[in-house]
């Protein structure tokens, strides 16, 4: 499936790659929208149907990744809301082995992440994710995300990745194909990304529900 003699750099996307989608997905599907049903004084399905049309419109975008855009919006301290829900984090089960290996096997790993600053402090307060990647990297400090190709090159300015030796790991198809259009060799798509959902049916890119399949070629000699 991966070429890995051919590969020196993995960037890792963070939320529902290396973590449960679950969490996020409750978040902004059922907690949030109660929450703010709470305290605007509107019925929680007028507040869930507004937010689900008002994160379609920002999908991709900077906005809909920003929790101070979120907090403005609604008027809602939207980290302590998090911090409600937070024993939800969690590491997926099969990454502490596939981080190990990666880790062991000398190559670079970065975290990017489309995610603000104060939720990827959150998860690496809540995980182990620190311990097995030194560079994590919030898209935010860039002013823009994943599925921007501005992003990819701000990024390989910063890293001096070489495309054709990377991989890049994403459970999101469109920014998986910003990485591909931007160059990007070697990709790889979570087909499972939230622990409570079926898996996803994906052939454009290869595609695997457990690390564990990745292993034995890992710790193979370079």
């Amino acid at each position: 499936m991966l070429h890995w003699a051919e590969i020196d750099t993995v960037l890792l996307d963070m939320d529902g790659t290396l973590l449960d989608l679950h969490f996020d997905n409750y978040f902004w599907q059922q907690h949030l929208p109660k929450r703010w049903a709470d305290i605007s004084g509107i019925s929680e399905q007028q507040a869930r149907q507004q937010l689900m049309a008002e994160y379609q419109q920002l999908n991709g975008k900077l906005q809909w990744y920003c929790l101070d855009y979120w907090g403005e919006r609604l008027q809602l301290p939207i980290t302590e809301l998090k911090r409600e829900v937070m024993d939800k984090i969690r590491m997926r089960d099969d990454v502490p082995a596939f981080l190990t290996a990666l880790k062991n096997s000398g190559r670079n790993i970065v975290l990017v992440t489309n995610a603000h600053p104060d939720s990827l402090s959150l998860k690496l307060e809540r995980t182990d994710l620190a311990k097995y990647i030194s560079e994590l990297i919030s898209t935010h400090e860039f002013g823009v995300t994943k599925e921007s190709w501005a992003l990819w090159q701000k990024l390989q300015l910063r890293l001096g990745f070489d495309n054709n030796r990377t991989l890049f790991v994403d459970d999101s198809l469109p920014i998986l194909q910003a990485a591909r259009d931007f160059g990007i060799r070697h990709l790889l798509a979570i087909a499972n990304p939230d622990s409570q959902l079926q898996s996803r049916d994906i052939t454009e890119f290869p595609a695997i529900t457990d690390y564990q399949v990745l292993l034995a070629d890992i710790v193979k000699p370079r």
